[in-house]
């Protein structure tokens, strides 16, 4: 019984390594837009150079 796992790596075994740094962009893309949006859901009244320093402080990794 293939499993929907075995079927996703199977899937990213065939892809060119171009493929795979595609899909790692749109992903990265994807978390960056999704972070921001809640930081703007959070403060209504920053700015857009304040969301643009806190995406950028929580997407290098500090979560302090």
């Amino acid at each position: 019984m293939t499993t929907v796992r075995d079927r996703d790596l199977a899937r990213l075994r065939a892809m060119t390594p171009a493929e795979k740094l595609r899909v790692a962009e749109a992903l990265w893309r994807d978390a960056r837009a999704l972070t921001e949006a809640a930081i703007v859901r959070r403060h209504p009244d920053w700015n857009r150079e304040q969301v643009r320093q806190e995406t950028r402080r929580i997407m290098s990794g500090d979560r302090a």
